[in-house]
């Protein structure tokens, strides 16, 4: 046990809470020498280790990749778990970061509650990661590069290696003959970080022999310029977040000075699973907190939308294309509307004696609430009950033989408050944004 990686495992593990262990095992050297190596270890193993391995089925070879992981860890006697996950690849942000989003989001749903996610990055990986975020205009936090612990699912994510090169691991490899999966992605040079790793860095090498200590050292810098501004804007959110409604005050966001207003704009999209905005999209934003009362500023970016509306910041899931002409008939079982908001009763079980036509808005829909003495056009309700913009085409209106009776479970008319009342239950409506 006196090698470098063995050494460095020990000191890490010792220097650690004794919680239960996961590697994310690719199969690629960095995951293999660092599974391998936990797996020799007492220390290691008493914390319940395991594997878990993601398949993504976008190469022909994903199918044997994923056996090959399996036996390596059945060698290994480690158990090892395969997760097989569906890219969406029509979020507009790349191959890559799709591919990242479902590989992260299925090793968060099967991380264990307290148990800590292993990741093989390495001394190198964090050099090319400050790199491109200084390249795609990151502050202090992003320059900070990869965090060695962070939450993540129901425990930790653990970077142990960020001391250790990718050549030291390779090392490791070679000494102890380990099989490892050759993804040919990973020299594909169209990719940003390829083209970092074998264009440009070996150049910088050549110039700057200390290029890497270099970054390295700014990264420290500016993790420790974010820490110390973290507790600031921290203050700042509580203030300025609404949890009712999950909005920001758009004026008092603006008026924060950019160290602040960047790093609280990111936490607020992140708590909400939601990705950051580029700096030009940053810029877009701020323009728009001054949009004139009337106007509904939409801004949108690949995985979200931010909207402006009551002088508040409102952030979303992209909205999904909905076909305007859908109907269906109800009964009163939970009915899933095509932007994803589900319709039912309040009572389950509960069903109408005779079925109701649901439809979306067209346009020029007028009803009589209940109690009212007048008949209201639906734009002016909406607009009355302060219904936010991006939910008022998908919100279901209930009709009787061609008469609109409820508008969701917002209005309901006296011939629609009569067919509830004989059912024993009310409509519910559940919006996804």
């Amino acid at each position: 046990m006196s090698e470098p990686l063995h050494r460095h495992l020990l000191a890490a593990l010792a220097a650690a809470p004794t919680a239960e262990l996961c590697v994310a095992f690719s199969g690629g050297p960095d995951s293999t020498a660092l599974l391998h190596a936990l797996a020799q270890l007492p220390e290691a193993r008493v914390r319940a280790l395991r594997a878990l391995h993601v398949d993504h089925g976008l190469h022909a070879d994903s199918a044997a990749w994923a056996e090959h992981c399996r036996r390596f860890c059945a060698a290994l006697a480690v158990p090892c778990e395969v997760l097989r996950v569906q890219v969406d690849t029509g979020t507009g942000d790349g191959l890559e970061a799709a591919a990242r989003r479902a590989r992260y989001e299925a090793l968060a749903t099967h991380l264990h509650e307290g148990e800590w996610l292993l990741l093989g990055h390495h001394r190198d990986d964090q050099v090319e990661t400050v790199l491109l975020k200084l390249l795609r205009g990151a502050g202090p936090h992003g320059l900070g590069g990869m965090r060695a612990l962070r939450p993540f699912g129901r425990g930790q994510l653990w970077r142990p290696l960020l001391g250790l090169s990718r050549q030291q691991l390779r090392e490791y490899i070679d000494v102890h003959a380990l099989g490892c999966i050759d993804d040919p992605s990973n020299t594909d040079t169209r990719l940003a970080r390829n083209q970092l790793r074998h264009e440009i860095l070996p150049r910088l090498t050549r110039h700057w022999p200390q290029a890497a200590d270099s970054i390295l050292h700014s990264a420290a810098l500016c993790h420790a310029a974010a820490d110390a501004l973290r507790s600031q804007w921290l203050t700042a959110f509580d203030a300025l977040h609404d949890p009712a409604t999950g909005s920001l005050d758009a004026a008092g966001w603006l008026a924060l000075d950019a160290a602040l207003r960047e790093p609280l704009l990111d936490h607020w999209l992140h708590a909400r699973s939601l990705p950051a905005p580029t700096t030009a999209q940053r810029r877009q934003i701020e323009r728009q907190c001054g949009a004139r009362a009337g106007q509904l500023p939409c801004i949108r970016w690949a995985g979200a939308e931010l909207h402006i509306w009551k002088q508040r910041l409102w952030a979303l899931p992209p909205a999904q294309a909905v076909d305007s002409d859908w109907q269906a008939c109800w009964h009163g079982e939970p009915l899933l509307l095509p932007d994803g908001s589900q319709l039912s009763l309040t009572e389950a079980g509960a069903r109408l004696a005779e079925p109701l036509a649901v439809r979306l808005r067209q346009g020029g829909e007028r009803i009589r609430p209940a109690g009212d003495a007048h008949t209201r056009e639906l734009r002016h309700l909406f607009q009355q009950r302060q219904l936010p913009p991006w939910q008022r085409n998908v919100c279901p209106l209930l009709y009787a033989g061609g008469e609109l009776v409820a508008v969701a479970d917002r209005w309901i008319s006296a011939r629609g408050t009569a067919i509830f009342q004989q059912t024993g239950a009310r409509p519910k409506w559940r919006p996804v944004r």
